[in-house]
């Protein structure tokens, strides 16, 4: 009787623990879009997103309305999310937009990255470049 009450136990907890990993993952929202129609000032700019379990920050530099590079500075996430890493912002750069095709497994991670890129645009408009 005691090993059919402890499995109980433990199944229950699991549950529960399962619950509270997965109720605070969501994917992240997209926020951005095309480039093209906005003025952006010349500089390096540095933006951050966080949606859990994934976090980015970005400093992107900008060039006659053109994002030319985009540097990741810090990155967190699953072991499955850093694949979306060097693909992502090598999608914005040529699409010169922030609303890209995620990779595939990585949703989370590459709308993270793309929203820490759009954050930097925005910001950029109400900071100096350094």
């Amino acid at each position: 009787m005691d090993t059919i009450y402890n499995f109980g136990k433990y199944k229950f907890l699991a549950i529960i623990l399962n619950f509270i990993i997965f109720a605070g993952c969501s994917i992240a929202p997209v926020i951005g879009g095309a480039v093209g129609n906005r003025h952006i000032s010349d500089g390096v700019y540095k933006g951050s997103y966080k949606s859990w379990p994934n976090k980015a920050i970005v400093e992107i530099t900008i060039k006659e309305n053109k994002i030319l590079d985009i540097n990741l500075v810090k990155h967190t996430g699953s072991w499955i999310g850093k694949k979306a890493a060097p693909i992502i912002p090598a999608r914005i750069i040529e699409t010169q937009s922030t609303d890209v095709d995620a990779v595939s497994g990585a949703t989370n991670s590459s709308r993270v990255i793309m929203n820490a890129v759009e954050k930097a645009i925005e910001d950029s408009s109400q900071l100096q470049s350094y």
